[in-house]
Parts: structure tokens; C-alpha cells; sequence
């Protein structure tokens, strides 16, 4: 059974850093495109960065391009997006996400909020 569990979330000011982790289990992920949605109170999900299916190319929202980055340790089965310079419209549930087979796993989610 795929299981994607976030941590790293919380309160920073702005212009402060974070990183989530999103640890995977229930088989091997190198072979998945996985990546980091968000979703701010009223507002639909979107996609922020995510690796493609191969795993060699990466891409990101242009509102975080520069600022956030996004990368994986195979070993350990874990994505990470370090997020910097962080502004107030970052506000958001932030979600891990890898799709299989056309079926769309999300882990539980974390929150970032950014205060200005």
C-alpha cells in the first residue's frame, strides 16, 4: 500500500526558509514522478515542483521559480522542497503527490505559513 507522509511545515517570517519532507513507502518510488502540490484556503491545488517520470528533469510553478527546489534521495525514498525566501502568498497546505498507474497518491498534507 503507497504511503506519503509530510513533515517540515510551520510558521516563518517572511523571506525565512523551510523544507518538507515527504517520506514514501510501499514500493520503490525511483521510477515515479513525484512531486509537491499546495493548496491555500479558497483556492483550487496546484502544482508547485515535480520531477518528471524519468526522474532526470524537474519543474516548477513560475511564482516559486528561483525559490524553490525540489529533490529526492532514492535510498531513503524521500522527496524534499526546500523552500527559501519564502512570502506570504506561500500560505498554503502543502502536499506530496506521486502518481501510479494513473491513480494519484497524496500524503496528509503540512502547513506553511509565512507572516509578513
Amino acid at each position: 500500500q503507497v504511503q506519503l507522509v509530510e513533515s517540515g511545515g510551520g510558521l516563518v517570517q517572511a523571506g525565512g526558509s523551510l523544507r518538507l519532507s515527504c517520506a514514501a513507502s510501499g514500493r520503490t518510488f525511483s521510477s515515479y514522478a513525484m512531486g509537491w502540490f499546495r493548496q491555500a484556503p479558497g483556492k483550487e491545488r496546484e502544482s508547485v515542483a515535480r520531477f518528471s517520470w524519468s526522474g532526470s528533469n524537474t519543474y516548477y510553478a513560475d511564482s516559486v521559480k528561483g525559490r524553490f527546489t525540489i529533490s529526492r534521495d532514492n535510498a531513503k525514498n524521500t522527496v524534499y522542497l526546500q523552500m527559501n525566501s519564502l512570502k506570504p502568498e506561500d500560505t498554503a497546505v502543502y502536499y506530496c503527490n506521486v502518481r501510479i498507474s494513473g491513480v494519484d497518491y497524496w500524503g496528509q498534507g503540512t502547513q506553511v505559513t509565512v507572516s509578513s
